[in-house]
């Protein structure tokens, strides 16, 4: 009678798991999305992410030759600057501002053009170009140390990328190491950070370096090492701002955000309609430009030869792009939001036609992301749906922040229809 009672216990406690899961999930989409569009900064450390130190003289070299951006832009912005170290306006002062190189985004592609693994880049803030503990002057100077470039990658398949990365290093001079355990990814995002201004904003300065420094900022990582920062995040203005931080400290102004949960940023990207990751774009099959990549600064056109260059450039130069990841909103037939029940990899086909037109890459509540055929995405009204789950209307939307140039062709061609 007791093993009976426990059985049953057991089930009623997993029922209550189950519906305390739906109930999450519904509550998330329902509520959370609006608060997010009109909250102040929010900030997430990002567990999905980890941290690659690339450490070596021909660091820049490497990774240039792998990528599809311009790295060197990372290796030479400190020319006229490292070269004259004794200039005064070197050092950083409290209301002068220190050049700091902004992050890059890239890609590792396969030889024949296929999406791998992105990186953000990152170049590691050397001890003169930040305050010392007690802010008073310059930190210690060091023997001239290797170049070294810090890559948030994504933690999912950390062993992978590394061990791809050194199958490519062969002699090259550069130690490449898992740093996950010294640093995190952060990401600061929200309403008020997504508005375009060309401000230099306190929240982003930072701790140790010039341009001012925030008394709460300084406080909330008092016991690191001091002059991390927060960058603008390299992809789009929208999407707010990204840093590396040492593992053991707080980001400045995490605090005041009272830190929220990475499923709150996914959210975010999936309304701009930007992926991220190898689980999201999938590996060895993505086409990079498909997945909006040159739209997110991650292609530098200008550049030398890489990897699985020659299929970028040629689709590139033919101009014609006829799929591309687009947000979706999931609906019923009365335009109700349908937060259960869509899986990735859901066919979305034509409910006139029965042909297909895409497939969901992700999907969080009655939001999510898919790769659509644009003639039919962009076809107004919508008559989308979830292949077999006819009920599921799907609505694909033209994110703001897209060139004109990707949907004129077919825009004009629907008018004409």
């Amino acid at each position: 009678m007791s093993l009976f009672r426990s059985n049953s216990l057991l089930r009623r406690l997993i029922d209550r798991a189950e519906d305390l899961r739906f109930y999450q999930a519904r509550l998330f989409s329902q509520q959370q999305e609006s608060r997010i569009e009109d909250a102040g900064p929010l900030a997430c450390r990002l567990a999905s992410r980890s941290v690659i130190r690339f450490r070596g003289l021909d660091t820049a070299k490497f990774l240039q030759g792998l990528l599809t951006n311009n790295v060197r832009s990372l290796a030479n912005v400190g020319d006229g600057i490292e070269g004259n170290r004794s200039s005064s306006s070197y050092f950083p002062t409290l209301n002068v501002p220190l050049h700091s190189p902004p992050p890059i985004y890239a890609a590792l592609l396969t030889p024949q053009g296929r999406f791998l693994y992105d990186f953000f880049l990152y170049r590691q803030p050397q001890a003169e170009q930040m305050l010392n503990r007690a802010g008073t002057g310059p930190g210690p100077s060091e023997p001239e140390e290797a170049f070294t470039l810090l890559a948030d990658v994504d933690g999912s398949i950390l062993d992978e990328i590394l061990a791809c990365l050194k199958r490519y290093k062969l002699r090259s001079k550069v130690d490449i190491e898992n740093a996950s355990e010294e640093f995190s990814c952060w990401q600061r995002f929200g309403g008020a950070l997504s508005e375009k201004k060309a401000i230099q904003e306190p929240e982003a300065a930072a701790v140790g370096f010039g341009c001012g420094v925030d008394e709460p900022s300084v406080s909330s990582a008092r016991t690191t090492d001091l002059g991390w920062q927060w960058y603008r995040d390299p992809r789009l203005e929208c999407l707010g701002f990204r840093g590396i931080f040492p593992s053991n400290a707080i980001p400045p102004l995490v605090e005041a955000d009272k830190e929220a949960d990475e499923h709150h940023y996914l959210l975010w990207r999936i309304k701009k309609g930007v992926a991220e990751g190898s689980i999201e774009i999938p590996k060895g099959e993505a086409i990079p430009l498909e997945y909006n990549l040159e739209g997110l600064n991650a292609i530098a056109f200008d550049k030398g030869c890489y990897v699985g260059q020659e299929l970028i450039a040629r689709t590139h130069h033919r101009g014609v792009i006829r799929k591309r990841l687009l947000p979706l909103l999931f609906t019923d037939e009365g335009g109700k939001d349908i937060c259960q029940g869509v899986s990735p990899s859901s066919e979305i086909v034509d409910s006139v036609t029965n042909k297909k037109v895409g497939i969901v890459n992700i999907a969080l509540g009655c939001r999510g992301m898919g790769l659509l055929k644009l003639e039919e995405a962009l076809k107004q009204p919508s008559t989308l749906v979830i292949k077999e789950r006819t009920n599921v209307r799907v609505r694909a939307l033209k994110p703001e922040w897209w060139p004109m140039e990707w949907t004129q062709m077919h825009e004009r061609e629907n008018i004409v229809a």
